[in-house]
């Protein structure tokens, strides 16, 4: 059976570099394999699964045990190639992932990959758990991935707090002090989850003045950013100003982070400012 791109709903795209090439321009075989990790990697992005903590949350990791590669063309230089993969099966331990890579139309590499789901001490393998088997099925059957929930911090501080620790505090090192206060008491806040309800990202929404919005506390984990999880807390909190009436919403935007909102509608205003030791922009979406 012939395969084809359209066996596949994961891509992770690449450049072949200098680097990666012989006298002949052609990719050395063992930078294929290296592909196809790099792809593993964006695929659990691609699942909303934080692949260490989310290991460590499910009390296990995943061991290669057979990686094999059937040759069908060569990639050169400069080609843009696209690195495909889909969950084939899962056993009672281990799980099958079938790869292929593309240039173009071209098939080029299709590849088996056997993984064993196994405790890290011991490396000795056990059963592969409920929560992992039923994300991954869930998303090759394209269902969505992740879980938004808007509410009071009452219900959310669990979730809202343990992104704003591992982004906050252990990542930019801001003080505990100040990622916490007394307004998280009267806030709206949103935190999405993803399908082993692992809070991965998060934000609040305050109302300092009568019919006017804030947004705070954005955060994302680090190795999930770049797939819309702070985009999908950002709409629901500005739905939430919406729904109640707000003339306007506003935000300090990280100066890193403008364009991120610039592309969701807020515009900046006023002069770059220093906030917890890192530089702001005020930022306001009007309704």
């Amino acid at each position: 059976m012939t395969t084809q791109r359209s066996d596949f709903r994961f891509f992770h795209r690449l450049r072949v570099r200098w680097a990666e090439v012989d006298m002949q321009k052609i990719v050395f075989n063992g930078h294929y394999l290296m592909y196809l990790d790099t792809a593993i990697s964006d695929y659990w992005r691609a699942m909303a699964f934080p692949y260490e903590a989310g290991m460590m949350a499910l009390g296990g990791d995943l061991y290669v045990k057979k990686a094999s590669v059937e040759y069908h063309g060569s990639a050169r230089f400069d080609d843009m190639l696209d690195v495909s993969l889909r969950c084939q099966r899962i056993g009672t331990s281990s799980i099958t992932f079938a790869g292929a890579i593309f240039a173009g139309d071209a098939l080029l590499i299709t590849a088996e990959l056997i993984y064993v789901f196994a405790d890290p001490t011991t490396q000795t393998s056990e059963p592969v758990p409920d929560s992992l088997r039923h994300a991954l099925q869930a998303f090759e059957a394209g269902q969505a991935m992740t879980q938004m929930q808007v509410g009071d911090w009452a219900a959310l501080s669990p979730g809202a707090s343990a992104v704003r620790e591992v982004v906050f505090v252990q990542e930019q090192g801001i003080s505990a002090s100040i990622v916490w206060d007394d307004l998280d008491a009267s806030a709206v806040h949103a935190v999405s989850f993803n399908r082993m309800q692992i809070p991965v990202a998060s934000g609040r929404l305050l109302q300092p003045e009568p019919d006017k919005g804030r947004i705070g506390r954005m955060a994302v984990l680090r190795a999930l950013r770049g797939a819309d999880l702070g985009k999908d807390v950002l709409l629901a909190l500005v739905a939430a100003s919406q729904a109640r009436g707000d003339s306007e919403v506003s935000l300090h935007a990280q100066c890193s982070a403008q364009g991120f909102y610039l592309k969701n509608g807020f515009a900046a205003r006023g002069d770059v400012f220093e906030e917890a030791g890192i530089r702001h922009i005020d930022m306001v979406q009007v309704f």
